[in-house]
């Protein structure tokens, strides 16, 4: 190694000392959450959108935004553009446009992509065709041609890029305490055929790929019984050897009251542990799929907000982190205003939801501090 000379030294001062103060003083850019996940293995993401008819939005086509998914997140999946109501217009058509230029945007920011989601298991999501569609004389070799042509077109198209696929999504029914029934279980006979043709028929069109089975399950009391469907629906997936891999927990975590003990939303830590240990003891991985944060109880204030949102938010990826089987962890959005919970789960009194990590001028909120201290920690 070259020592620099004394004068050599002088002379690198005294350029810095000609800079502007507000360059010298700038401290070095935080370390992205991309970063910080993947010192313990894991990537960082979000969901992002394609809006060609509005930059004002959360979407590849708004600068501001793509670039800010680019600087925080390793993979990105899409928020809509893979769902059938979008992909498939009609039984006999596809229209790739949306989600190919959310892939090609991708593979040119260098981001992976995951798959959201191959069958969205409810009525209400199905395309309107679906719902109402005539089976014929053969209803249950005719349903499961719709399916599993669905599933091999969408994992051909994109199997090069992902590698992770929600397979199924939210396949619950609250009232029966069993899966959902649909135009395509009544068809093939029940709900858990559906599943298990879709799941098998991924691992077919994917070999290499991660298949999960993806629900908005969470700690909060509310969620109790959805935990315990969601256990017996996971047993029985195991039972039938059904192709499944992880359990995408979405994360959508609420506080719409609050506990006085914390002064946060009420969570069953105990009970979510061992939800979580039954999971990973089927041999399940783990996933968070859609993190963000429903504030409906808190206050107005805003800084009130955001310190509470941040307690609530490391509380929560500090329970999770502490599981090794944990994988990638994907935001459902990372700006405030461009959030689904802006129209979903709305305040009463009318202000924005802190959801996300960013709020609308961009700026770092305290939920993204605490998700970086989490993962720091954990890492």
């Amino acid at each position: 190694m070259i020592e620099p000379t004394r004068r050599q030294t002088l002379g690198g001062l005294a350029a810095l000392a000609a800079l502007p103060a507000s360059v010298r003083a700038a401290p070095p850019a935080p370390a992205s959450l991309d970063a910080l996940a993947r010192k313990g293995g894991r990537r960082f993401g979000s969901a992002i959108a394609w809006n060609p008819r509005s930059m004002d939005s959360g979407s590849v086509q708004n600068p501001a935004y793509a670039a800010l998914v680019q600087r925080e997140c390793g993979l990105v999946v899409p928020e809509n553009e893979m769902k059938w109501q979008w992909l498939r217009k009609s039984p006999d058509s596809f229209d790739f446009s949306a989600m190919d230029g959310i892939v090609g945007w991708a593979k040119a920011s260098g981001l992976a992509v995951r798959g959201h989601t191959l069958l969205w298991h409810r009525p209400k999501w199905f395309p309107g065709w679906l719902n109402k569609y005539d089976f014929g004389a053969n209803p249950a070799t005719e349903a499961e041609r719709l399916l599993t042509t669905h599933i091999r077109t969408v994992t051909a198209r994109y199997g090069a890029i992902i590698k992770s696929w929600d397979v199924v999504n939210e396949a619950i029914d609250h009232d029966r305490n069993a899966p959902i029934e649909t135009s395509l279980s009544r068809a093939m006979g029940s709900p858990e055929a559906v599943l298990d043709i879709a799941f098998h028929t991924a691992r077919e069109a994917a070999p290499g790929a991660e298949l999960v089975y993806n629900d908005y399950m969470s700690w909060e009391p509310a969620h109790a019984k959805h935990c315990a469907d969601v256990l017996r629906l996971l047993e029985g997936f195991r039972k039938r050897g059904t192709p499944v891999d992880a359990l995408g927990i979405q994360s959508h975590i609420e506080m719409f009251s609050l506990d006085p003990a914390t002064g946060v939303g009420p969570y069953r830590e105990r009970e979510w542990r061992a939800f979580l240990d039954e999971a990973v003891g089927m041999g399940y991985r783990l996933l968070i799929t859609e993190f963000d944060v429903k504030d409906k109880a808190l206050p107005s204030d805003v800084a009130v907000r955001d310190a509470k949102i941040a307690d609530y938010t490391r509380r929560y990826f500090d329970l999770m982190l502490g599981y090794e089987q944990l994988g990638d962890i994907l935001a459902w959005g990372m700006v405030d205003k461009y959030s689904w919970l802006q129209g979903f789960a709305p305040r009463d009194d009318g202000r924005e939801v802190r959801a996300c990590p960013y709020d609308d001028a961009y700026a770092a909120k305290p939920m993204r501090a605490a998700i970086a201290a989490s993962l720091a920690a954990a890492g």
